[in-house]
């Protein structure tokens, strides 16, 4: 028996030195913070750097006071099974729902994961507005020199917009040796994102990439000047009265924010994003982005998927459920969700540790209970 531990001792041993050899040698030095940390986490801007984006002039929700909505029974314990931190339901501008668990409340950080691909779009839209970038059609190469020859020379950025570029980008997130990984927990994303090559005919194909929003918001700062975080502040946070300042995490101190990610700040103020799209792009009558670019951001795209049926439920970085006819949201990896119901002039929040592995309708089975649930509110 002794000699068994010994032997499997010294062969862990050497597994381990054969790992840290091989992140050094390949400069994968991410790798060592993949492992350590091994799962992603709503709290993960506690490991990041992070950019503040700051508030001016608070404009704290009103709250229905008369309000009798409550929850069922099968949502509550639905949800409450998948770690549920927050759920948030807002109408006509007021607070009718809310609930928070797990020690969180309604200023707590959580990371917004992939929500932050919608926040994303709004500044691509809001530079758009500004005239900083002139429109979806701009070729990438004008912004980043990466992309100006081969194949790359014809990517747009409705095409990022779109997650239709066409790249080579490995979404994969169990993987640690994929992109995605590298991403997440590496220190030069800019070079990451724009190491990809495109494969395809770009806006020919829908697939699904971190990577293509990663180079829309490298596209924001080179068109405006300013980091990811000082323009959201600018031209969002400010101007929708957020109460608390928000963290982007980054790949470093004065690097890269991680734009397809990580965007960090609680449910009352992510709900703003959501009431900011149900007015169409507007907040309280003053436009954000142009009435143009919102109705195309919640239209399906129509660009053929892998099934190779036309993409009627993404439009540029929002989901769209094509069963519930107006409903738009926004979503990430762990089941944070931004869901907008024009009919019911309506905004839901859920953040939580975990989403459903049952699909329904090719979403997690709590989005169709939440938007049933505020469909008969």
């Amino acid at each position: 028996m002794r000699k068994f531990f010994r032997t499997f001792f010294v062969l862990l041993l050497l597994l381990v030195a054969g790992f840290a050899a091989y992140a050094l040698i390949t400069g994968k030095t991410y790798l060592f913070k993949a492992v350590y940390y091994n799962f992603a986490g709503i709290d993960d801007y506690k490991i990041f750097t992070n950019d503040t984006v700051h508030v001016a002039g608070p404009q704290p929700w009103l709250v229905d006071a008369g309000s009798t909505v409550t929850m069922p029974d099968s949502l509550a314990s639905l949800l409450a099974g998948l770690n549920t931190v927050a759920v948030l339901v807002i109408r006509d501008g007021k607070i009718v729902f809310e609930k928070y668990d797990d020690g969180y409340s309604d200023s707590s950080l959580s990371n917004s994961f992939s929500m932050a691909k919608s926040i994303t779009s709004l500044l691509v839209g809001a530079a758009i507005r500004e005239g900083l970038i002139r429109s979806v059609n701009d070729r990438v190469g004008n912004y980043l020199p990466e992309f100006s020859t081969g194949l790359a020379a014809g990517l747009k950025i409705r095409d990022l917009l779109t997650m239709s570029s066409g790249s080579n980008w490995d979404e994969s997130y169990a993987n640690p040796l994929s992109v995605t990984t590298e991403a997440y927990y590496g220190s030069d994303l800019r070079s990451t994102a724009t190491s990809v090559s495109i494969k395809k005919t770009p806006g020919t194909y829908f697939s699904y990439k971190s990577g293509d929003t990663e180079l829309l918001g490298l596209i924001v700062e080179k068109a405006t000047g300013r980091s990811l975080a000082n323009y959201a502040a600018e031209k969002l946070w400010r101007p929708i009265g957020a109460e608390h300042p928000a963290l982007w995490s980054t790949d470093r101190a004065g690097g890269s924010a991680k734009a397809y990610c990580c965007f960090n700040t609680n449910a009352r103020d992510f709900a703003r994003i959501g009431q900011l799209m149900l007015d169409s792009g507007k907040w309280k009558g003053t436009p954000i982005i142009d009435s143009n670019y919102f109705s195309e951001s919640v239209s399906p795209c129509l660009v053929p998927d892998e099934s190779g049926q036309p993409t009627t439920y993404y439009g540029y970085q929002w989901w769209i459920r094509p069963a519930y006819p107006g409903v738009f949201y926004a979503r990430g990896i762990l089941g944070q969700y931004i869901i907008m119901i024009p009919s019911r002039k309506m905004v839901m929040v859920r953040l939580g540790h975990k989403r459903s592995s049952r699909r329904v309708n090719d979403a997690p089975e709590e989005v169709d209970a939440l938007i049933n649930w505020g469909m008969g509110l």
